[in-house]
Formats: C-alpha cells, sequence, structure tokens
C-alpha cells in the first residue's frame, strides 16, 4: 500500500481508502458479517483510512463499522459527516450539527473522529450561513476534541472552491469529479486546495455506478446522455473481456495528485478488486478508446441540490 499526505493535516493516508456508503445499504443488502470481513481485509492490506456518514442507511453504516472497528478504532482514520440526514432532510445549524455528530459518535463507539465534514453543502438553503455558522460549529467541535480536522463535502466544484477560500477547512470530499467520463477536479479543485493547503478527498470513482457493467442504481441523478455513453463504454469493455469498472479504478488510482480514493466497498471480493487495481496500470489502447466514447460528455455533469452555478 501506498500512502500520501492529506494536505496540511500532516496526516499520512492510504491511495486506496475504504468509503461507508455501500454499508449502509446504498446499492444492495449488506450484513454485519460482510462489513466486518472487508473492514477485516481492508486493515490487513493497508487502508487506514475509513469514510461514513450519518446519512448512510440513517445510521446504519456507522453502527456497523463501529462493530467492526471494536478492538481495533486505533489502526484507522475515521471520518464521518454530519448535517445530511436523508435523500431530503438536511440540517447544518450548529444545534443540528451538534446533534447529527453525537449520533455518530456513539453509533461509531468512539469519543472522538479524525475527520469531521459538513456534508454535501449544495443543498443548504443559505450558503453564507454555511460558510459562517457552520463552518464555526464545526470549528467549535474540533476546538472540543470531537474532531481533529475539519470540512465539507458536496458535489459542484464552484461551491467547493468558495468554502475552501471562505472556511478555514482543513479537507474536502469530491466525488463523481476524477473519472474517466470527468476529470475536472485536477483542473478546477486541486489547485485552490493547494494554495489553501487543504486536503482533496477523491470519492466516487465510478461516478455513483455509472462507470460498472450492471450501470448506476436507479436513485443516480445522471441524465440519459451521460449513462448512454457510460453504457456503450461499459459494453465495449466487456467485448474486450475487461471490466470498465476496473478500468475506471485503475484511472483513479494512477493519478499522482490525489492523496486518497475512496472505494464504497461492501465485501472482500469487492476491496480485493479494486487493490488488484491499484496494482495494476491501466491498458493505455483501452484507456483511448473508452475516453473517445466518452468524450461527447467528458466533464459534464448534473445539477444538485440549491447550487445553480457552475457544476
Amino acid at each position: 500500500m501506498q500512502y500520501r499526505t492529506l494536505g496540511r493535516t500532516g496526516l499520512h493516508v492510504s491511495t486506496l481508502s475504504l468509503g461507508g456508503a455501500a454499508f449502509g445499504g446504498q446499492y444492495g443488502a449488506v450484513t454485519a458479517a460482510d462489513v466486518g470481513a472487508t473492514v477485516g481485509a481492508a486493515l490487513d492490506a493497508g487502508v487506514n483510512l475509513i469514510d461514513t456518514s450519518a446519512f448512510y442507511g440513517a445510521g446504519r453504516s456507522e453502527e456497523l463499522l463501529g462493530e467492526a472497528l471494536a478492538g481495533r478504532r486505533d489502526r484507522v482514520i475515521l471520518c464521518t459527516k454530519a448535517g445530511r440526514l436523508s435523500r431530503s432532510e438536511f440540517d447544518f445549524t450548529p444545534a443540528g450539527m451538534r446533534a447529527s455528530v453525537e449520533g455518530s459518535l456513539r453509533r461509531l463507539r468512539t469519543d472522538r473522529v479524525e475527520i469531521l465534514l459538513a456534508h454535501d453543502i449544495e443543498f443548504a438553503g443559505d450558503y453564507d450561513s454555511v460558510f459562517t455558522e457552520t463552518a464555526g460549529v464545526l470549528q467549535a467541535l474540533k476546538a472540543e476534541g470531537k474532531c481533529r480536522f475539519v470540512g465539507m463535502s458536496g458535489l459542484p466544484l464552484g461551491l467547493l472552491r468558495q468554502a475552501i477560500e471562505r472556511c478555514d477547512l482543513d479537507v474536502v470530499i469530491s466525488y463523481c469529479h476524477a473519472t474517466l467520463q470527468n476529470g475536472r477536479l485536477r483542473s478546477e479543485l486541486l489547485p485552490t486546495a493547494s494554495q489553501y493547503g487543504v486536503g482533496v478527498i477523491n470519492a466516487s470513482p465510478l461516478a455513483m455506478g455509472l462507470l460498472t457493467p450492471g450501470g448506476p442504481p436507479q436513485w443516480n441523478p445522471a441524465p440519459a446522455a451521460i449513462r448512454d455513453a457510460c453504457r456503450s463504454a461499459a459494453d465495449h469493455c466487456a467485448a474486450r473481456g475487461t471490466s470498465l469498472a476496473t478500468l475506471g479504478m485503475q484511472f483513479a488510482f494512477a493519478q499522482p495528485d490525489l492523496p486518497t480514493t475512496l472505494t464504497g466497498t461492501s465485501r472482500p471480493s469487492e476491496l480485493h478488486a479494486n487493490l488488484n487495481a491499484m496494482a495494476t496500470p491501466p491498458d493505455a489502447q483501452l484507456l483511448a478508446e473508452v475516453l473517445a466514447i466518452l468524450a461527447p460528455v467528458q466533464g459534464q455533469s448534473w445539477p444538485t441540490g440549491n447550487w445553480r452555478g457552475p457544476t
């Protein structure tokens, strides 16, 4: 396993990190045994960063992760997120954030996390409040020892840039913007993050299921043009005897300026597939062919939350 420094935090994080969305059942049913086996295999492989959220499975992800980490909590850099409670319920107020964090710590069976983020801030009703009140309570929770580092997550790169510029953040999570279909993270967010010393965690390298043989779940918000192009790319890879998911993971891991990439796996077999992808570079010819298929939708995203700026 390779390790890279996450911004100015000084944390040395594994290039492959474990995302907890799948632990909450967002990509299919999962059991406590699945999570325990996956976490154990990840730790044995050298993975040291695990991300989750109060949102994933309405706290189920945190519960299962807390159980899986019993007796080995000190082996991981633990990140959780607050403020998003369901697909339609958000509370970024200081009181709401505090209540969310206390629930997370209880479910995770710990008294603090290394990284605490405001989750999907594009769904806030007032961004000025996020940049002042929400940012303020994050700093207060940091000062109280509930976390070591704070940050925010979201889809729109323009909004994350503003968060970095206006708030004293340590970390941000960006998703679906360092993929075969959308590579804008490196040009549109990393320069600002580097200027401010903010660590960037790359999430959803397969674009929430778009870049997989089976295609995305029903809730994926991508428009038809992106879905169709990704389906064509998946079919092309299958015809070549390989998987678009493997190529997508190889592509993400090959980016040297991304400290870590979250992989949302809930079974050891999926984890090992990602570890194998990390160990092998992408086939240059196949990569060029797939990028050509995706060229008509390259860099395209979708509107999300209340944000009406660039996506």
